[in-house]
């Protein structure tokens, strides 16, 4: 038996359970979905109409991409990976936005049924209870005790990084591919798994990523390189004997993905709107050494003062993902020291290392006049110019981070249960599992805040129904949408109405290729002008009327719809630009649009 196949089999703690026992592993998924239930608790009151409160732009986006996907199913095809129902006539391509296209399609039934929202709360369950399960069944395969792998599933499925997603990330959140894919991988490199036969299971896993979310699975993707390079470090002369195998694996493994997603990765490189870059911006999506000790108010145990603190977080709470807690850091450091000998620790501790050193980014670090670290010598700097990691957000890896932290909380645990000392078999080593467990506290979640969804206006329905458009053409709605309220997308995400919007929230190219947010037209004043009226901002002024023009003329709409009235400042400029409305019904005027003015 190879070295690297011995490295990793089952002690004997992680033996097959007596037939009496078998129902243990299904309490334990219950139990991680009774807690997935109680962080979501708020939003079954009324799940269709109530979100977690936050990352509410985030929220209606996902929602709009729901009720995309389940429409496309209920005409009896898959949603287009490119589409002008949002940001017409330009359109978007989806598969540079976060379009949750696999669990659009699966849950479809649902959001035609119950609503869109209803489905994202469902996701938010299955991604905390999901992720917790796929993690402990990976931590049995791989040796750990039921105990153990237990205490780390719930590590990973309940952690900061994925219950602070879910306040608007769902594609992020629902993390329960990310294990099988490792798994997958380490049984092909280490000869656990038949070679093929594994690489297509690893093919159809990656293809599945790749319509949930790309940014996890190339943080993935990452994490497997580092575990492989462990692997390679500790094992070279096992692991080439094992080329020809790898080989086999990754070769199945690309066929398949390429049969599944091929398409849809020329469509995204080579297709309309084809991007490059991230809008970072100044305040980069970074972690710092603060995030891993101070406690947001997402979790049971905080203080007023690490709440504000995490709270003041520019990019706000569903980036707010490094805490692990004083506790758990010193265990995990004392326990990769310790049991640093051990393989599987060692393979999870340096992972987990690497991981959370590549969370903080490529960028110059400061503290006051302090600290000074030049942005060279941190190893994300080296990989942040790559075409594919340029769109990765380095906070963001912590994700898999606290999945290697429970990888190595799960085996230190069971090295530390298996002692011969007399002090730690106390009980079959009850003081390892209770040390454990208190290091894990500081990691219960809160349930999420509520807070309910815009509300539909009154007469949009009315409105749609009375002017009666083909779908395919455009409508202007009123608010147009921005980075901060997109309403429209939740209108149309609850009601279908309009089939195809100009304007939205969603990236895109600029004229020069790289990625912004928000471009709904040749310029973005009129739009922005028409939503700060909406919102009441004072001290418009006047937008130059050739602007507004050379923006009607390039959308074209059918008809406008705008949530006003005719007393309103908004109301008398739509006025003076199309004349008297057509109708108007409840909150909403509307106006039809001679036909040679649409398209």
């Amino acid at each position: 038996m190879s070295v690297t196949r011995s490295a990793v089999e089952s002690p004997p703690v992680a033996q097959r359970l007596p037939a009496r026992r078998a129902w243990v592993p299904w309490l334990i998924l219950l139990g991680y979905l009774a807690g997935a239930v109680c962080v979501t608790w708020r939003l079954w009151a009324h799940p269709a109409s109530v979100a977690q409160t936050g990352d509410t732009p985030d929220v209606d986006l996902f929602a709009w991409f729901m009720r995309y996907n389940a429409t496309a199913v209920a005409h009896g095809h898959l949603p287009a990976l490119f589409t002008v129902a949002m940001n017409a006539p330009r359109g978007i391509n989806l598969m540079w936005n976060t379009s949750f296209l696999l669990p659009g399609v699966v849950l479809a039934p649902v959001t035609l049924l119950a609503g869109a929202q209803t489905s994202l709360t469902v996701m938010l369950v299955l991604g905390m209870a999901g992720s917790a399960a796929s993690l402990f069944w990976v931590l049995r395969r791989w040796g750990a005790s039921m105990t153990a792998a237990a205490l780390g599933g719930a590590v990973y499925g309940f952690s900061p990084a994925i219950v602070n997603s879910g306040i608007g990330h769902y594609h992020l959140q629902f993390a329960a591919l990310p294990p099988l894919i490792i798994d997958a991988v380490l049984r092909i490199v280490t000869g656990r798994g038949r070679a093929a036969r594994t690489g297509i299971w690893l093919g159809l896993l990656v293809a599945a990523q790749l319509f949930i979310g790309e940014e996890l699975l190339a943080d993935t993707a990452i994490a497997s390189l580092v575990l492989v390079a462990v692997l390679v470090a500790g094992y070279h002369t096992e692991v080439r004997a094992r080329v020809r195998g790898v080989a086999i694996g990754g070769l199945a493994a690309v066929a398949v993905v390429l049969v599944i997603g091929g398409h849809a990765l020329w469509v995204q490189f080579h297709g309309p709107l084809t991007q490059h870059n991230h809008p970072v911006g100044a305040d980069p999506f970074t972690n710092r050494a603060a995030f891993f000790v101070n406690p947001s108010a997402t979790l049971l145990f905080h203080t007023s003062a690490s709440a504000a603190s995490a709270t003041a977080y520019s990019r706000g709470l569903s980036e707010y993902l490094a805490y692990l807690g004083w506790p758990l850091l010193v265990v995990l450091v004392y326990a990769s020291v310790r049991y640093f000998r051990d393989p599987k620790v060692r393979a999870a501790a340096v992972t987990w290392a690497a991981l959370e050193l590549l969370s903080f980014g490529g960028g110059t670090m400061t503290s006051g006049s302090w600290f000074y670290l030049p942005g060279w010598l941190l190893p994300f700097h080296w990989l942040q110019g790559s075409p594919v990691l340029s769109q990765v957000l380095p906070d963001r890896l912590s994700i898999l981070a606290d999945g290697a932290a429970a990888a190595v909380l799960a085996f230190s645990l069971d090295l530390a249960r298996s002692s011969r000392r007399p002090a730690w078999n106390w009980r079959h080593g009850s003081i390892p599992v209770a040390i454990a467990v208190i290091a894990v506290l500081p990691l219960i979640p809160m349930p999420y805040q509520a807070a309910p969804t815009t509300p539909v206006p009154a007469g949009w329905q009315t409105a749609f129904a009375r002017l009666d458009l083909p779908p395919r053409d455009r409508v202007l709605v009123v608010p147009v949408g921005s980075a901060r309220r997109p309403q429209a997308l939740r209108w149309q995400a609850d009601t279908g109405e309009p089939a195809t919007m100009i304007g939205g929230y969603f990236v895109g190219p600029n004229k020069e290729g790289q990625q912004m947010v928000y471009i709904p037209g040749p310029t973005t004043e009129a739009s922005q002008y028409l939503d700060a009226l909406w919102q009441g901002w004072p001290n418009q002024g006047s937008l130059p009327k050739g602007l507004m023009q050379s923006d009607l003329a390039y959308w074209r709409p059918a008809a406008v719809v705008a949530v006003t009235g005719t007393r309103t400042e908004l109301g008398r400029y739509l006025i003076s630009v199309f004349g008297r409305p057509t109708f108007d019904v409840g909150q909403v005027l509307a106006w039809r649009l001679p036909a040679n003015d649409a398209r």
